[in-house]
């Protein structure tokens, strides 16, 4: 069993910075080739933030490239977001995904477990 506990989310004002952490709880120490940050914002689609595979290559959407930064501790298996330059439009609940299972490093799909989410607000 994979479990994802989210942490870091609240509320700024524009411009501000926050970092979002990801601990994955398991029973036999479970590593995942890829993790990402995934957000849904009320009445859209699910869209993808930012991944990073095993080799700490990250990949970002254009939305977010140059405020954003995806990290990973390895030894911790905690997985971060740290989100600089806060806009309104990235107001959204935020969601980590690891359980790469192929594709896209960017797609939903890729990934098999889920946090629950955390809220971003940013006014």
């Amino acid at each position: 069993q994979v479990q994802l506990v989210e942490s870091g989310g609240g509320s700024v004002q524009a411009g501000e910075s926050l970092r979002l952490s990801c601990e994955v709880v398991s029973s036999n120490a479970y590593r995942s080739i890829a993790m990402g940050w995934f957000r849904q914002a009320p009445g859209k689609e699910r869209e993808a933030v930012a991944s990073i595979t095993a080799d700490n290559s990250a990949t970002y959407a254009d939305s977010v490239k140059g405020r954003f930064t995806i990290s990973r501790d390895k030894v911790q298996n905690i997985l971060y977001l740290q989100m600089d330059s806060l806009k309104p439009e990235d107001t959204a609940t935020y969601y980590c995904a690891t359980g790469y299972v192929g594709g896209a490093l960017l797609g939903p799909q890729s990934y098999r477990y889920w946090g629950q989410g955390t809220q971003v607000t940013v006014s």
